[in-house]
């Protein structure tokens, strides 16, 4: 408990504990790359995950028998391993005890596990022989397919965090529809690769992701970012129409004097120059007159809009 406590920045000295065998320099050599001493590893609050197993003498947290009742001070253990804190550094509420605990995954009568937001536990409930029994098995299981459910849901959480990002940021440049089409090309990305709702085909690992995602709120937090990459996608294929609108608009109010005055001359069989640059000065000016028209000046006021967003 004392390391997950410095992990989690509650040390209540200023002694480092995480020295000598624990010291992170040693531990991730050649695996990951550890902050500098002027950035703590305790102050960039890692996830962590425990594995404990009890002794004859930890009856709070075993099981009274292969079918007898948890003490209910198994799953504060459970809690306080989770969140790398004790009573005194957050004292249980008992009107909130349930809802904080509701989330334990059972895996089987021999051990439980609890997800939280900065760390996930695992607490045996039958003593620890010590020799090669279950536990080696369990902890086989914590390092490898649950380590992965729990690895998964944190590429989730980063995820979703950078889409947030590039949502606030839609509106930072007037490049609207790239911006839009380059954040719809991500979310679909980040649906087909990495948005998965389980594991396995059954078991504890899908249990233990779901947790992780209730604990950040990634299903809410997916689906509002769908729903307001929805509205973007929206406001932009409206903008389109009214390019689109504005531009055939343009193209009638100039084509239709024009082309109504050459069909005339063709049909009175007319090859005079001069009659033909009377009917184009006439053009011009009934098309001058047309745009100073609530029509024309809604098509003329469109395209400047779509001109300034463009």
């Amino acid at each position: 408990m004392p390391v997950l406590r410095a992990l989690a920045g509650r040390r209540e000295s200023s002694d480092e504990p995480l020295g000598g065998p624990l010291d992170p320099v040693g531990l991730f050599a050649g695996i990951a790359e550890v902050p500098a001493s002027g950035a703590p590893l305790a102050m960039s609050r890692p996830y962590t995950v425990a594995f404990m197993t009890p002794m004859e003498q930890h009856s709070l947290v075993l099981r009274a028998g292969p079918e007898g009742q948890l003490p209910c001070t198994a799953d504060r253990w459970l809690w306080q391993l989770a969140s790398c804190s004790t009573p005194e550094d957050y004292p249980f509420a008992p009107e909130t005890a349930d809802e904080q605990l509701k989330d334990v995954v059972r895996i089987s009568a021999d051990w439980s596990a609890l997800v939280l937001r900065q760390g996930t536990a695992f607490v045996g409930h039958r003593p620890d022989t010590g020799v090669d029994d279950f536990f080696a098995f369990g902890a086989l299981h914590t390092r490898t397919v649950y380590l992965d459910a729990l690895l998964l849901g944190y590429l989730q959480r980063d995820h979703i965090d950078e889409l947030t990002d590039d949502l606030s940021e839609i509106f930072g440049s007037s490049q609207l529809a790239r911006r839009v089409a380059a954040l719809e090309r991500n979310i679909a990305v980040f649906r087909s690769t990495y948005w998965r709702q389980h594991l396995t085909a059954y078991g504890p690992a899908n249990e233990l992701l779901l947790a992780f995602q209730n604990q950040h709120r990634l299903p809410a937090r997916f689906n509002a970012i769908l729903a307001e990459a929805a509205d973007y996608s929206r406001l932009v294929q409206t903008r389109e129409s009214q390019q689109i609108s504005g531009a055939l608009g343009v193209l009638t109010i100039l084509g239709l004097p024009l082309g109504t005055a050459l069909s005339i001359l063709q049909v009175l069989d007319d090859h005079s120059i001069t009659h033909l640059l009377t009917a184009l000065g006439l053009s011009i000016a009934t098309t001058a007159g047309a745009l100073t028209t609530r029509y024309g000046r809604l098509v003329l006021s469109s395209l400047q809009g779509t001109k300034d967003e463009a």
